[in-house]
């Protein structure tokens, strides 16, 4: 999947279906869309010729990944069930809102053991979204990742 077009050149979140996060959250999300779209690799197996643009939204408690070609050509909508990531968002946002609370007032040993709990919990949930995707879209570990930061914001609530 090192192909130049087997990539997103865009990423968009519904705002419909988004929560206004904390300015940390906010910040994260960012950042995601950046890197993802600085480096990352995704291809459609049924629509093999990138590169693409990406549409994240939640569809009657479905995650909807909306892929269209980046000229705006063809499109692709891929549901996902939510249940099989409810316990890992949950234990994710946990694990989020210690490590929020500990980076203002914690000592750093406390807070690198809670991060790495937070970038435990976020693994399992990438790998957990690569399985998911399996057949519809190939993603690699670091794309899947950021792609999961994104999937956590949609349920942010402010």
């Amino acid at each position: 999947m090192t192909d130049g077009c087997a990539r997103l050149v865009a990423v968009t979140l519904d705002e419909a279906s988004i929560g206004r996060g904390n300015p940390d959250q906010e910040h994260e999300r960012a950042i995601a869309i950046y890197d993802i779209v600085e480096q990352n690799s995704f291809r459609v197996p049924e629509y093999p010729t990138g590169p693409y643009a990406l549409h994240l939204a939640l569809v009657e408690n479905r995650l909807c990944f909306e892929i269209r070609a980046a000229e705006g050509e063809g499109r692709i909508t891929h549901h996902l069930s939510l249940t099989p990531f409810r316990k890992v968002i949950r234990d994710y946002r946990m694990v989020c809102e210690s490590y929020y609370a500990a980076i203002r007032s914690a000592s750093p040993a406390q807070i690198e053991a809670i991060d790495m709990g937070r970038r435990g919990l976020h693994n399992e949930a990438s790998e957990l979204l690569v399985q998911r995707l399996e057949g519809k879209v190939e993603i690699d570990f670091d794309t899947a990742r950021r792609l999961f930061t994104l999937i956590y914001a949609l349920h942010w609530k402010g």
